[in-house]
């Protein structure tokens, strides 16, 4: 499984691609591969301002519900909702299928590279 060098990681499975004080967060691969056939994404409005670590939303597979957390402190300026129509988009490619767009105003120390990331869920296995 392939995780783009370009993005910082979660130990809760999330990805960000931050850019000039905005950030890209959606879920990792490994994380909609666990998940199985997803059926239903729900997402904040824009507006909205979450601390780090809150959940931000769910994602429902056939399997489970599972809850989505913000990696930084921030504001959220878009959703992808083209993505809560079509759920299974994220299942096609996970690493472009973003969840919401974030004006970090703290970031996270304790995100991981993609080596680190995949040497974490080597461990969790």
């Amino acid at each position: 499984m392939q995780f783009p060098t370009s993005f910082k990681y979660t130990r809760d499975h999330e990805w960000i691609s931050a850019d000039s004080g905005h950030a890209k967060i959606g879920v990792s691969a490994y994380a909609v591969e666990q998940l199985g056939d997803i059926v239903h994404v729900e997402l904040p409005k824009e507006g909205q301002h979450f601390q780090q670590g809150e959940s931000f939303g769910t994602i429902e597979s056939t399997k489970t519900v599972s809850d989505v957390y913000i990696p930084v402190t921030g504001k959220v300026v878009k959703v992808n909702s083209a993505l809560v129509a079509h759920p299974e988009r994220l299942q096609e490619n996970p690493h472009e299928e973003w969840l919401i767009e974030v004006a970090i105003e703290t970031g996270n120390s304790e995100l991981l590279s993609s080596t680190e990331y995949e040497a974490f869920i080597a461990e969790e296995h």
